[in-house]
This record gives C-alpha cells, sequence and structure tokens, in this order.
C-alpha cells in the first residue's frame, strides 16, 4: 500500500534526501570485537561512558575485556542519569574536555548514548548548554568541526541510539526535554549483541520494544521530506528531514519484525529468538528516523516524563519516580494515530498489517481505529499502562501538557498540523484506552 505517490513534489520543497548511517556489526557475542573495531578507528585512549548499575555487569566487563586485550587505554564515566539532563550532561563534557581523550565508547541503554553523543560534543566544543540545542528554543548553532570517533554498544533494545546523530535532554529551568542534533554527533559505528538485553526486566523490554515500534510508525508517518522546504544548500539538509523511500524499508521491516516478535521477547526472557529480532528491529528503527525525525508520540511524551511525579516504572532505578521514554511514547501513540491517519490511511493500515492487525474489508475511513487498535491490544499483552492515566495525569492536565508540548519541534514534523487546540484534544483522548 505505501508507494511513490506519497512523495509528489512540491513546487517549493526538497526534491531529493541524504542518509547518514553509522556502521553496524550485529550478532551474539559481538561485544568481544570492541577493542579491535576502536583500535582500527585510531584510538589510544578511551573514554568508556556507561551508568552506575551497568558498571558491574557482563556487557561492561566484556567491553573492557576486549578494549584492554587490544592494548588500549581506557577510563571509565558511569555518572549518567537514567534521563539525562543538561547539568549531568555538561558534568559529562568537563570530563570529556579534561581526559585527553582520542575516542569514545558508549555502553548501555538510551541514556548512556545520548549523554555520550552531546558530552563529547560540549566537551570538545565547550559552549552554553543552550547553544547547541536546535531552535527555535536553543541557538540552533553548528559545531565548528568534527569530533573524535565514537563506537556505541546497546544494551537495551529499543532506542536505536547508537544509529542517530541525536540527543535528547532535560534542560534544568525550562523543565522539559530537547533534542541537540549535528550529524557529526553520529557515532561512527554501532555494536549490536542481542545478548546485552537477554538478562533486562520484563517492563524494560516491553518500553524498549514500544520506543522502537513508535520510532518506525511515526518514520513511516511523518510528512514527506517532499513537502518540507529545499535547502538553501544541499549541505544544509537537515538530519531530520521527513519521511523519504529508504526509511520506509527498514521501517517496514522494523514493524514487521516488532509485529511478530515484540509481545513474544516480553512474555518470556528465554526466547532468545524474540529478544534477538527485537535487537535488530531496534536497530533498523533507529536509522529509520535518524534520517526522517520523529513526530507527535514523541513529542508528546517529554511532557508526560517531565510532569510525572507519583509513577514509577517496575524494573527502573528507585532513585526517582520515572515514566521510562518508550512507555510514555507508547500511551499518547493510539490516540495520535487515530488522528492522523486521515492525511495518509494507506500508510496507517500498513503499518497495521506489519504489526499484525487483519485488516481486510478496512478502507481509508478505518486507518485510525484500526492502528490504534493493534497497539492498544499490544500494549494490554505487555502489561502497558491504559493511557496516561494509567502514569496519574488526569484530563483536568491536559492544557498543561500541550502548552508545554507545543515547543517541541517534532510536532512540525507530523503529517497532519497540530495547533494547542488539537494537541489538549489528543491528550484528553490518550487518558484511557480500556
Amino acid at each position: 500500500m505505501a508507494c511513490c505517490h506519497h512523495y509528489i513534489e512540491t513546487a517549493s520543497g526538497d526534491a531529493g534526501f541524504t542518509i547518514d548511517m553509522s556502521r553496524i556489526t550485529f550478532g551474539r557475542g559481538v561485544m568481544s570485537e570492541l577493542g579491535d573495531r576502536a583500535k582500527a578507528q585510531g584510538m589510544t585512549r578511551i573514554g568508556l561512558f556507561t551508568d552506575p548499575r551497568l558498571k558491574a555487569l557482563e556487557p561492561v566487563t566484556r567491553a573492557l575485556e576486549s578494549i584492554r586485550k587490544a592494548g588500549l587505554d581506557v577510563e571509565v564515566y558511569d555518572e549518567i542519569l537514567v534521563e539525562p539532563d543538561s547539568i549531568s550532561v555538561m558534568k559529562a563534557a568537563k570530563w570529556v574536555e579534561e581526559g585527553k581523550f582520542d575516542g569514545f565508547v558508549s555502553v548501555g541503554g538510551g541514556s548512556v548514548m545520548d549523554t555520550a553523543k552531546a558530552a563529547i560534543a560540549y566537551g570538545v566544543y565547550p559552549v552554553d548548554f543552550m547553544t547547541y540545542v536546535i531552535k527555535p528554543l536553543g541557538g540552533g548553532a553548528t559545531l565548528p568541526g568534527p569530533l573524535p570517533p565514537h563506537i556505541a554498544c546497546p544494551t537495551t533494545a529499543g532506542t536505536g541510539s547508537e544509529t542517530t546523530p541525536i540527543s535528547v535532554v532535560y534542560v534544568q529551568g525550562l523543565d522539559f526535554k530537547l533534542p541537540v542534533v549535528h550529524r557529526q554527533m553520529l557515532p561512527v559505528e554501532a555494536i549490536v549483541d542481542p545478548t546485552c538485553t537477554y538478562s533486562l526486566p520484563t517492563t524494560v523490554i516491553a518500553c524498549s520494544a514500544f520506543d522502537l515500534i513508535s520510532h518506525a510508525l511515526e518514520a513511516f508517518t511523518a510528512r514527506p521530506h517532499t513537502v518540507r522546504p529545499a535547502p538553501d544548500r544541499p549541505t544544509l539538509r537537515p538530519t531530520t528531514q521527513g519521511a523519504n523511500l529508504f526509511s520506509d524499508i527498514i521501517g517496514r521491516e522494523a514493524l514487521k519484525l516488532a509485529g511478530e516478535y515484540a509481545v513474544r521477547a516480553v512474555a518470556d526472557s528465554r526466547d532468545i529468538e524474540a529478544r534477538d529480532n527485537i535487537s535488530w528491529a531496534a536497530t533498523l528503527a533507529g536509522i529509520a528516523f535518524a534520517n526522517t525525525g520523529t513526530h507527535a508520540p514523541h513529542a508528546m511524551s517529554y511532557p508526560v516524563s517531565a510532569l510525572n511525579c507519583e509513577y514509577h516504572a517496575s524494573g527502573y532505578a528507585d532513585t526517582h519516580k520515572i515514566v521510562p521514554h518508550g512507555m510514555a511514547v507508547i500511551i499518547n501513540a493510539p490516540s495520535v494515530f487515530r488522528f492522523t491517519a486521515d492525511a495518509c490511511p494507506e500508510r496507517h493500515l500498513s503499518a497495521a498489517e506489519w504489526l499484525g492487525a487483519d485488516i481486510r474489508g478496512a478502507g481509508d475511513e478505518d486507518a485510525g481505529e484500526v492502528i490504534a487498535k493493534r497497539l492498544i491490544w499490544m500494549m494490554q499483552q505487555t502489561g502497558m499502562p491504559n493511557g496516561i492515566g494509567g502514569v496519574g495525569m488526569t484530563r483536568e492536565r491536559a492544557p498543561e501538557l500541550a502548552k508545554m508540548c507545543l515547543h517541541q519541534p517534532a510536532i512540525n514534523n507530523s503529517p497532519k498540523p497540530i495547533d494547542l487546540e488539537s494537541l489538549t484534544g489528543l491528550y484528553s483522548n490518550a487518558v484511557s484506552y480500556w
């Protein structure tokens, strides 16, 4: 159903698109290749980012063994928050600035990899935090030059951060998350070893899986690159450029894998086939959205996480209340896709089918309900909360959430215009689904 007529050229739009990717090594046990690959990148003194919980666990142990076996010097930084903020990022940047490293490795989930990407940028080219944050709230300044090589090694299966030049950070003082996006922040390599996910708690796997599902869905349903204004120069084409033919292909594969394996991966931690395939799907979805951008479900997730004061997801550190990122995204998603479906119904139906929905007899007018019901079924099967109400948000808070969300640049990537009124309605409709 997804065909090229989606990309009809417009008078002022961008007829072309550009794909940026990391080199990817995937497979069971490939963490053992890290040292050799770091050495091939010219690294001699490595700064390794991880978090306090992971530091003593097998993925980091294996990473350090591989690095040292290659004869390389390594220093570990583990003061990373589960949801990074601007203060913690700038603290890590100071470590980068003072460490005299010629290469970096990150071993962890999205928070670790996002912190690493931003800290390397701010550590190599020190400025005030808002300088590199994208406009309109940030300065939108470009990085002055290249960055040292960074190899990203995910230990969860969802964020896709190992394949993106994006770091999403909670900004102290503004009280919401904003992205830092620069092509130089793209890791030169990603080492994706699915065995790192085998011991993850059920809720962590579920949240990660829904993050990848929404990455792929948002990439596939984002506004086409052909309606985004063409840049003044080709090199000014943005990294997140809207839906394109390449991201369509890999996003489709990610959704098919998620439809077959996501529920299985959550249901049985011994289902290695499912966890392997979810790891691969997460990487594919990461590449897809890195080149298209996300839209409303991700934008709406940030205020939910920021305003949370009572919900704590099981399986996560007890240091503070937390609505994990993938959870915050998916509890908004059914509401969003019911709303956006009429902008490109054939794409919403295709995505629903790839996720396992029976679309026989469904017409364009049914697209929003079909995709929403499939997502809701998957949420129920994996123990997700019943909408934003399930994490403590009430319908009365919808206007407050909407005002915070309106600042998110990803809103503009929606296939359908979204304003304050429609955002308020989207949050209201996301309070409960069953």
